[in-house]
C-alpha cells in the first residue's frame, strides 16, 4: 500500500468542477467540515457527511480506491484511540471478556462516533490535498492571513520535500542493487535495523548538507528575516460562491432536520 509524494501531487492536475476551484474555497470547506464533524455527537449527521464527501470525490474523478488506501494509511494513528473506548469507558456492560476486560453500551457508542469523525476528517483532508497541489494550499493560507513566517517556512518546506524524497528512493534504489531487503528473514535482525539507521543518517546528513548550500544561495540572492514572498492576487468567481453555499446550506439543513427530530 505505498502511496509516494509524486502521485499524490499528479491527482491534483486533473480536471474537474473541485479542481477547478480556488483554493481558499476548498480550504475553507475542508476546515468547516472538519470542525462540524468535530462539535456534532450524532452519527447519522456524520454519515451525510461522509455521504456529501464521497460524492465530490466521485465528482472529482478521484478513484475510490486511491481514496481509501490514503485514509487507511492514516487510520490507524487515531483509530486505536476508539477502538479502546468500550473497554475504559464506564457504563452498562454488555460483555465480559476474559482476564475481566468488560465492553460497555456508552463506550462502544463513544468508540463508534470517535471513529466516525475520524474517517470524516480524514476523508475531508484527503479530498483536499488530492485536488489541491501543496503549494497552493499554502497561497491560499497566505491569501486568508496566515502568518507571514508561517507561510514561508511552509513555502521551503514544500519546495524541498520532493527533492529529499528523490533522495531517498535513491538510497533505497541502490540497497535493493545490493539485495538489501528490509523484510528479509533470513538476514539477522539487528543487521536489518543498523541498515536502517544508517539509512536515517545517510538521509539526515544530504539533507542537512543541501540545506546549507541553499540557505546560502539564498542569502547572497538578498534573503533575509524581512524577505516578502511574491502573493499573487486571485478574484473569486460565481463557481467558487455557489460551492461553498452549497456545503453551508447541506449543514444548515442538517441541524435544522436534527432539531425537528427528523433525523
Amino acid at each position: 500500500m505505498h502511496i509516494g509524494i509524486s502521485q499524490i501531487e499528479s491527482e491534483t492536475g486533473k480536471k474537474s468542477p473541485i479542481h477547478n476551484l480556488d483554493g481558499r474555497i476548498k480550504l475553507i470547506m475542508t476546515l468547516f467540515i472538519v470542525i462540524y464533524a468535530v462539535y456534532t455527537v450524532h452519527l447519522p449527521v456524520l454519515f451525510l457527511l461522509e455521504a456529501y464527501l464521497l460524492g465530490l470525490i466521485w465528482i472529482s474523478k478521484i478513484s475510490f480506491i486511491y481514496t481509501l488506501k490514503r485514509v487507511l494509511i492514516i487510520l490507524p494513528f487515531g483509530g486505536f484511540i476508539a477502538l479502546f473506548q468500550p473497554f475504559i469507558q464506564p457504563g452498562e456492560i454488555l460483555y465480559t471478556l476474559p482476564l475481566g476486560f468488560n465492553i460497555t453500551f456508552e463506550g462502544t457508542l463513544f468508540g463508534m462516533l470517535l471513529f466516525s469523525r475520524l474517517i470524516v476528517c480524514l476523508t475531508a483532508v484527503v479530498l483536499l490535498s488530492s485536488v489541491t497541489p501543496i503549494q497552493e494550499i499554502v497561497n491560499s493560507g497566505r491569501r486568508m492571513g496566515f502568518p507571514r513566517e508561517l507561510s514561508m517556512i511552509m513555502s521551503l518546506t514544500i519546495r524541498y520535500l520532493f527533492m529529499f524524497y528523490e533522495e531517498l528512493e535513491r538510497i533505497k534504489n541502490a540497497q535493493k542493487t545490493r539485495c538489501f531487503d528490509i523484510w528479509n528473514n533470513k538476514t539477522p535482525y539487528r543487521w536489518r535495523l543498523r541498515q536502517i539507521a544508517y539509512t536515517i543518517v545517510m538521509l539526515f546528513l544530504r539533507s542537512y548538507e543541501q540545506g546549507e548550500k541553499v540557505y546560502f544561495s539564498m542569502l547572497s540572492r538578498g534573503y533575509s528575516e524581512k524577505s516578502h514572498m511574491y502573493q499573487e492576487t486571485k478574484k473569486l468567481r460565481v463557481n467558487d460562491y455557489f460551492f461553498i453555499l452549497i456545503t453551508i446550506f447541506l449543514i444548515l439543513t442538517i441541524e435544522l432536520l436534527r432539531y425537528f427530530s427528523l433525523l
